[in-house]
Protein backbone atom coordinates (compact mmCIF):
# COMPACT_ATOMS: atom_id res chain seq x y z
CA UNK A 1 0.00 0.00 0.00
CA UNK A 2 1.36 3.25 -0.82
CA UNK A 3 2.12 5.99 1.70
CA UNK A 4 1.86 9.61 1.50
CA UNK A 5 3.55 12.26 3.28
CA UNK A 6 0.85 13.34 6.38
CA UNK A 7 -0.37 16.59 6.62
CA UNK A 8 -3.49 18.52 7.57
CA UNK A 9 -5.43 22.15 7.67
CA UNK A 10 -3.54 22.81 10.42
CA UNK A 11 -0.04 23.10 8.27
CA UNK A 12 -2.10 24.46 5.56
CA UNK A 13 -3.64 27.38 8.00
CA UNK A 14 -0.61 28.26 9.17
CA UNK A 15 1.42 28.71 5.58
CA UNK A 16 -1.91 30.62 4.15
CA UNK A 17 -1.65 32.99 7.19
CA UNK A 18 2.11 33.58 7.07
CA UNK A 19 2.57 33.90 3.06
CA UNK A 20 0.02 35.55 1.12
CA UNK A 21 1.69 33.66 -2.03
CA UNK A 22 1.99 30.87 -1.41
CA UNK A 23 -1.71 31.06 0.07
CA UNK A 24 -2.66 31.18 -3.46
CA UNK A 25 -0.41 28.54 -4.73
CA UNK A 26 -2.44 25.61 -2.11
CA UNK A 27 -5.27 26.71 -3.39
CA UNK A 28 -4.64 26.83 -6.83
CA UNK A 29 -3.04 23.25 -6.69
CA UNK A 30 -5.04 21.65 -4.13
CA UNK A 31 -3.74 18.66 -2.15
CA UNK A 32 -0.12 17.44 -2.84
CA UNK A 33 0.60 13.90 -2.61
CA UNK A 34 4.35 12.82 -2.53
CA UNK A 35 5.22 9.12 -1.51
CA UNK A 36 6.83 8.46 1.65
CA UNK A 37 9.00 4.89 2.08
CA UNK A 38 9.15 4.38 5.79
CA UNK A 39 11.56 1.41 5.57
CA UNK A 40 14.76 4.13 6.36
CA UNK A 41 17.07 1.70 4.53
CA UNK A 42 15.10 1.60 1.39
CA UNK A 43 14.64 5.02 1.41
CA UNK A 44 18.39 5.48 1.86
CA UNK A 45 18.68 3.48 -1.28
CA UNK A 46 16.61 5.41 -3.34
CA UNK A 47 18.05 8.61 -2.78
CA UNK A 48 21.33 7.17 -3.60
CA UNK A 49 19.88 6.09 -6.00
CA UNK A 50 18.15 9.28 -7.62
CA UNK A 51 21.21 11.39 -7.42
CA UNK A 52 22.35 13.29 -10.76
CA UNK A 53 19.88 11.55 -12.64
CA UNK A 54 16.03 13.05 -14.23
CA UNK A 55 13.19 11.95 -12.08
CA UNK A 56 12.19 9.05 -14.93
CA UNK A 57 15.22 7.46 -15.10
CA UNK A 58 15.04 7.58 -10.82
CA UNK A 59 11.25 5.91 -10.94
CA UNK A 60 12.27 3.64 -13.83
CA UNK A 61 15.15 2.21 -11.75
CA UNK A 62 13.48 2.16 -8.73
CA UNK A 63 10.54 0.09 -9.85
CA UNK A 64 13.51 -2.39 -11.26
CA UNK A 65 14.73 -2.80 -7.89
CA UNK A 66 11.27 -2.96 -5.97
CA UNK A 67 9.76 -5.69 -8.43
CA UNK A 68 12.79 -8.04 -7.98
CA UNK A 69 13.73 -7.58 -4.44
CA UNK A 70 10.28 -6.78 -2.90
CA UNK A 71 11.25 -6.09 0.93
CA UNK A 72 14.89 -3.44 0.42
CA UNK A 73 17.04 -4.50 3.44
CA UNK A 74 20.48 -4.72 3.91
CA UNK A 75 20.23 -8.43 4.12
CA UNK A 76 18.94 -8.53 0.87
CA UNK A 77 21.53 -5.60 -0.97
CA UNK A 78 24.45 -7.34 0.64
CA UNK A 79 23.62 -11.14 -1.02
CA UNK A 80 23.79 -9.70 -4.62
CA UNK A 81 26.90 -9.11 -6.87
CA UNK A 82 28.03 -5.98 -7.68
CA UNK A 83 26.78 -6.45 -11.18
CA UNK A 84 23.39 -8.01 -10.37
CA UNK A 85 22.75 -4.38 -8.85
CA UNK A 86 24.17 -2.61 -11.84
CA UNK A 87 22.02 -4.50 -14.32
CA UNK A 88 19.46 -2.20 -12.45
CA UNK A 89 20.79 1.05 -14.29
CA UNK A 90 22.65 1.92 -10.95
CA UNK A 91 26.47 2.95 -11.40
CA UNK A 92 29.21 1.24 -9.87
CA UNK A 93 29.96 4.29 -7.65
CA UNK A 94 26.13 4.07 -6.56
CA UNK A 95 26.31 0.50 -6.30
CA UNK A 96 29.61 1.02 -3.70
CA UNK A 97 27.95 3.45 -1.64
CA UNK A 98 25.04 1.70 -1.13
CA UNK A 99 26.63 -1.39 -0.34
CA UNK A 100 29.05 0.50 2.16
CA UNK A 101 25.81 1.25 4.00
CA UNK A 102 24.40 -1.72 4.29
CA UNK A 103 27.55 -3.12 5.54
CA UNK A 104 28.22 -0.58 8.02
CA UNK A 105 24.39 -0.89 9.25
CA UNK A 106 24.82 -4.71 9.51
CA UNK A 107 27.69 -4.90 11.44
CA UNK A 108 26.38 -1.89 13.90
CA UNK A 109 28.78 0.42 13.00
CA UNK A 110 26.06 2.88 11.77
CA UNK A 111 22.36 3.03 13.65
CA UNK A 112 19.91 3.80 11.15
CA UNK A 113 17.10 3.31 13.26
CA UNK A 114 18.77 5.54 15.77
CA UNK A 115 18.13 8.66 13.81
CA UNK A 116 14.57 8.80 14.65
CA UNK A 117 16.15 10.29 18.20
CA UNK A 118 18.68 12.65 16.54
CA UNK A 119 17.71 16.50 15.41
CA UNK A 120 17.57 17.77 11.78
CA UNK A 121 20.77 18.93 12.18
CA UNK A 122 22.09 15.29 14.10
CA UNK A 123 20.75 13.43 11.25
CA UNK A 124 22.46 15.47 8.06
CA UNK A 125 25.94 15.29 10.59
CA UNK A 126 25.02 11.11 11.10
CA UNK A 127 23.95 10.75 7.30
CA UNK A 128 26.95 12.73 5.65
CA UNK A 129 29.61 10.31 7.36
CA UNK A 130 28.19 7.63 5.22
CA UNK A 131 29.79 7.56 1.51
CA UNK A 132 27.85 9.15 -1.06
CA UNK A 133 25.40 11.29 1.36
CA UNK A 134 25.33 14.91 1.47
CA UNK A 135 23.32 17.44 3.28
CA UNK A 136 20.87 17.04 0.25
CA UNK A 137 20.06 13.14 0.71
CA UNK A 138 19.75 13.78 4.25
CA UNK A 139 16.87 16.10 4.21
CA UNK A 140 15.20 14.15 1.68
CA UNK A 141 15.44 11.15 3.53
CA UNK A 142 14.00 13.37 6.51
CA UNK A 143 11.59 14.28 4.42
CA UNK A 144 9.95 11.54 2.42
CA UNK A 145 10.91 8.68 4.95
CA UNK A 146 10.56 9.82 8.40
CA UNK A 147 8.42 12.81 7.23
CA UNK A 148 10.23 15.70 9.59
CA UNK A 149 8.10 19.24 9.44
CA UNK A 150 10.11 21.88 8.65
CA UNK A 151 12.86 20.63 5.56
CA UNK A 152 13.20 22.83 3.16
CA UNK A 153 16.47 22.28 0.91
CA UNK A 154 18.70 24.71 -0.55
CA UNK A 155 20.45 22.30 -2.30
CA UNK A 156 17.22 21.56 -4.33
CA UNK A 157 17.05 22.83 -7.35
CA UNK A 158 13.53 22.39 -7.55
CA UNK A 159 13.13 24.15 -4.48
CA UNK A 160 14.96 26.79 -5.81
CA UNK A 161 13.37 27.08 -9.25
CA UNK A 162 9.88 27.22 -7.38
CA UNK A 163 10.91 29.90 -5.37
CA UNK A 164 11.63 32.10 -8.13
CA UNK A 165 8.87 31.28 -10.18
CA UNK A 166 6.55 32.09 -6.69
CA UNK A 167 8.10 35.32 -5.73
CA UNK A 168 9.58 36.15 -9.22
CA UNK A 169 13.08 36.26 -8.30
CA UNK A 170 16.13 35.84 -11.04
CA UNK A 171 18.23 34.05 -8.34
CA UNK A 172 18.01 32.65 -4.83
CA UNK A 173 20.36 33.75 -2.53
CA UNK A 174 20.97 32.04 0.35
CA UNK A 175 20.08 35.00 2.53
CA UNK A 176 17.28 34.96 0.56
CA UNK A 177 16.24 31.44 0.97
CA UNK A 178 16.89 31.76 4.74
CA UNK A 179 13.91 34.41 4.96
CA UNK A 180 11.54 31.89 3.10
CA UNK A 181 12.32 29.17 5.58
CA UNK A 182 11.98 31.44 8.49
CA UNK A 183 8.45 32.49 7.34
CA UNK A 184 7.60 28.93 6.21
CA UNK A 185 8.77 27.62 9.64
CA UNK A 186 7.79 25.14 11.85
CA UNK A 187 5.98 23.52 8.44
CA UNK A 188 8.97 24.00 5.78
CA UNK A 189 8.16 20.67 4.53
CA UNK A 190 4.54 21.48 3.61
CA UNK A 191 5.71 24.45 2.03
CA UNK A 192 8.77 21.83 -0.23
CA UNK A 193 5.50 19.98 -1.66
CA UNK A 194 3.66 23.20 -3.31
CA UNK A 195 7.25 24.69 -4.33
CA UNK A 196 8.23 21.16 -6.26
CA UNK A 197 4.52 21.13 -6.98
CA UNK A 198 5.07 24.87 -8.99
CA UNK A 199 8.02 23.85 -10.28
CA UNK A 200 6.94 20.65 -11.97
CA UNK A 201 4.44 22.75 -13.86
CA UNK A 202 1.36 22.25 -11.59
CA UNK A 203 0.29 25.94 -12.01
CA UNK A 204 -0.34 26.72 -16.19
CA UNK A 205 0.92 29.84 -17.45
CA UNK A 206 3.69 30.52 -14.38
CA UNK A 207 7.38 31.01 -15.41
CA UNK A 208 11.35 30.63 -14.10
CA UNK A 209 11.90 34.25 -13.77
CA UNK A 210 15.97 32.98 -13.42
CA UNK A 211 18.83 35.13 -15.17
CA UNK A 212 19.58 34.20 -18.33
CA UNK A 213 23.49 34.20 -19.26
CA UNK A 214 24.30 35.86 -22.51
CA UNK A 215 25.78 33.83 -24.81
CA UNK A 216 29.20 34.53 -26.22
CA UNK A 217 29.79 36.14 -29.44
Amino acid sequence: MTEYFQYGEKELSYLKQRDKRLSEIIDKVGWVKRRVIPNLFAALVHSIVGQQISTKAHETIWQRIQSSLGEITPQRVISLTDEELQRFGISFKKVTYIKRAATKILNGEFDIHGLYDKTDEEVIECLSKLDGIGTWSAEMLMLFSMQRPDILSYSDLAIQRGLRMVYHHRDITRKLFEKYRRRYSPYSSVASLYLWAVAGGAIEGMKDYATTKKKRS
